[in-house]
């Protein structure tokens, strides 16, 4: 029998229940999506050389209207009944910070009874790496501002102790950002239990200083992910030009992970993923060196 020709323990076939079917049956939340927009950004250094550093950076939009006007937050927004969560995510992006057609992926379901004063809301973030070079980032929609912001990540406190049938780790995460309109900062808690072979993992703000809703905790988790991408995926290409030396490169390992890297170890981890070209760099004043392109090709190889 076709389950559309089944009945139910009323008699009814599907369609028949659809039919007197009452959508208002369930109180509905509100879905909406936020997403993480990094980059990295190259900043003039206090040495003599004058040589830029990079750092880590995330767009942020000042919101224009309540609640939390004037504080920073996600680009993000409400998800329509007539289109995808995806396609709500391109929209929201384009409308508040004239962003198009970049490569995001989804990155974690939101859903605290309270993490939004107007309604009960479930939030989908998305994240995406790019290079900023090939953006034009304008503020729109409800946004008063759009803006780059340095990412800092420090991990102030870490407490591993036993419990009576498992483990416990708890750790104080603070994240700083700063810009030229000003700087922002967070405090985020995390509890993570071990019972037998059940992991549990609470996360929790402790502060959030000029940082909407609780997008600080948001903020922390995809810093934690990506570290935790970059070391199997490809996914770091996203923010380099279509040409690069093996040391830049490196060095954005370097800021995304939070360590330095040692410089033979990198090179072998990475050789298949880059291709060496015939061109060098140009720069005034410093030794050529040898430029590479990502190799695309790596993904498809069996």
């Amino acid at each position: 029998m076709s389950p559309k020709n089944a009945v139910d323990r009323n008699g009814l076939t599907e369609q028949q229940f659809l039919e007197v079917y009452d959508a208002g049956t369930f109180e509905h939340p509100s879905v909406t999506v936020d997403m993480l927009i990094f980059t990295v950004l190259n900043r003039a250094q206090d040495n003599y050389r004058k040589l830029p550093d990079k750092s880590l950076q995330l767009l942020l939009i000042k919101r224009g209207e309540h609640p939390f006007l004037g504080q920073w937050a996600l680009p993000g927004g409400f998800v329509a009944v007539s289109e995808s969560i995806e396609a709500a995510a391109r929209r929201e992006l384009y409308s508040e910070t004239n962003i198009d057609n970049i490569y995001m992926e989804q990155l974690y379901t939101w859903g605290d009874v309270n993490r939004d004063p107007r309604t009960r809301v479930i939030s989908c973030s998305y994240m995406a790496l790019v290079d900023r070079s090939t953006l034009n980032v304008q503020a729109g929609d409800d946004a008063d501002e759009a803006a780059w912001f340095e990412v800092g990540y420090e991990v102030m406190e870490e407490l591993r102790r036993e419990t009576a049938d498992g483990s416990e780790l708890e750790r104080l995460l603070r994240i700083s950002l700063r810009s030229e309109t000003g700087s922002l900062s967070g405090t985020v808690r995390i509890l993570e239990s071990v019972q037998g072979h059940v992991r549990q993992v609470k996360r929790e703000i402790v502060e959030s200083n000029g940082i909407a809703f609780d997008h600080v905790m948001m903020i922390q988790y995809a810093i934690e992910r990506l570290r935790g991408k970059v070391e199997y995926t490809d996914i770091i290409f996203n923010l380099m030009p279509p040409l690069f030396t093996l040391s830049e490169l490196q060095r954005v390992y370097e800021i995304i992970l939070g360590k330095e890297l040692l410089a033979a170890a990198f090179r072998r981890k990475i050789a298949d993923a880059v291709t060496e070209t015939e061109e060098f760099t140009k720069d005034a004043g410093h030794r050529p060196s040898k430029l590479y392109r990502y190799n695309q090709l790596r993904n498809f190889m069996p």
